[in-house]
């Protein structure tokens, strides 16, 4: 196999990888919340936003710590070890105590900042100019199946059940459990890309490469001094004008992901005017989201080289598909949906209640999303080709304390209020994003110009 080969072997490895991980921590999250509702025992006093909250917040915050973890173990070690820790996020719930509950999340936190920094290296590293975008589009499209697969199952399994039982959770995260593991484990069939540098150039740079495929072969007298150049070159990055541009588009995605991961299905599950599956449509939607995040990331990624017209209408759509579905919403679902207890019932919608538009609309925001994250990826990792690990900590960093703070407002604010930030902030991102774009443009331009 050649280069090229063993390169996009690696990216289709990364995504499957990513697949298991997710099918079984975005199923996960989709239901943690109806399940605490369900859950019996007085001991237990946890909330699912907060929980959330509490590991985007470290998540963060531990961005600026990953491209040094990163540096010195490799991106492969680190996605292994940060699985694992995912792994025991989830199985916690088999038998949950609050003080677990709340110390898994901060030990999640740290995790997903390593894993993401982590995935960002590995997809820059074997990936060219030519096939970053195409492998952005791969990877999500892959990553984004767990939102199928997981909720299938919650959907066949909750169908009718209008009260989740103890047997209920302990069957569905045992095997969620299981199938993260096998997600943790893919990784390790990841290979070292081939340097396209000359044999001299190759044996100067050996130590870095090394470093950058995950071998476990790293000089210890450098460890130090490559964990502080890269702490060093995350904080260099973040205040970079075209970094600070994309902060607003990245910030953004946080927002939305909070909305549709954790947000929208507990909406659904606590519509009584959706009758008894009104439990199982959270598994459904979660379904319909996850076919409009593989569709946007197939059609994005795979036909990446034939849009001759940048990335800019690609977000557009995003933000215009995302606009739909937030009106739809507003008038489909109840304004206090969001925080009304178990045993309560939410107000009434503006229009009445719909199973149809609320799945068309899980469908439009994983459409959406996928619009914009495919995008984002491609164009830090193109803007930031040389220091792909440090720029996607900073992505991280910015996406993960939006997150943050959405599932912090979500225990509090009104749905319409929820909608409403995130439309004011996906204007602003849209309006950045354009900018980075066209100077990307123009700096290809530039470059072109100069070699004539």
């Amino acid at each position: 196999m050649g280069p090229e080969g063993k390169t996009f072997l690696n990216i289709i490895i990364l995504g499957f990888g990513f697949m298991f991980m997710f099918t079984a921590f975005q199923t996960c999250g989709n239901i943690e919340q109806t399940v605490i509702k369900n859950f019996n025992s007085t001991e237990f006093h946890g909330s699912g936003y907060t929980s959330m909250a509490i590991i985007y917040g470290v998540f963060s915050a531990s961005n600026l710590i990953a491209p040094s973890v990163v540096a010195v173990i490799g991106p492969q070690l680190s996605m292994f070890f940060s699985g694992l820790v995912y792994s025991g996020y989830i199985a916690m719930f088999i038998h949950p105590f609050t003080w677990t509950f709340y110390t898994a999340s901060v030990f999640v936190g740290i995790a997903a900042a390593i894993l993401w920094t982590a995935q960002g290296n590995l997809l820059t590293i074997n990936s060219t100019d030519a096939t970053i975008g195409r492998n952005s589009g791969i990877f999500w499209a892959l990553l984004q199946f767990s939102l199928f697969f997981g909720n299938i199952y919650i959907y066949f399994a909750w169908q009718g059940h209008v009260h989740i039982t103890d047997k209920d959770r302990q069957t569905v995260f045992i095997s969620l459990t299981v199938i993260s593991l096998v997600g943790s484990f893919l990784f390790f069939l990841i290979q070292r890309p081939e340097p396209e540098a000359t044999p001299s150039e190759a044996s100067e740079s050996l130590p870095a490469e090394s470093t950058e495929s995950g071998s476990l072969a790293v000089s210890t007298p450098g460890l130090c001094s490559q964990a502080l150049d890269a702490f060093k070159k995350a904080l260099q990055l973040s205040v970079t004008k075209e970094m600070l541009l994309l902060s607003i588009s990245i910030a953004y995605t946080g927002l939305e992901l909070t909305f549709f991961s954790g947000v929208y299905g507990t909406c659904i599950g606590a519509m009584t005017r959706f009758g008894e599956d009104a439990k199982s449509l959270i598994g459904l939607s979660g379904i319909f989201i996850g076919i409009g995040e593989i569709l946007g990331g197939g059609v994005f990624g795979m036909l990446n080289k034939a849009n001759r017209l940048g990335r800019n209408p690609i977000v557009l759509l995003g933000m215009i598909t995302h606009y739909v579905a937030f009106y739809l919403i507003f008038l489909n679902i109840a304004s206090d949906a969001p925080i009304a207890p178990e045993e309560g019932t939410p107000g009434k919608a503006y229009l009445t209640p719909s199973i149809e538009v609320a799945l068309l609309c899980s469908f439009l925001l994983g459409l959406g999303d996928s619009c914009f994250n495919t995008q984002l990826l491609s164009i830090v990792g193109f803007m930031f080709r040389e220091d792909s690990a440090p720029a996607f900590a900073v992505f991280k960093f910015v996406q993960s304390i939006t997150a943050a703070l959405a599932f912090f407002y979500s225990n509090y604010l009104f749905l319409h209020w929820q909608l409403l930030i995130m439309v004011i902030v996906g204007f602003l991102g849209t309006l950045s994003f354009f900018v980075a774009e066209w100077m990307v443009v123009k700096s290809r331009r530039d470059t072109d110009y100069d070699s004539i």
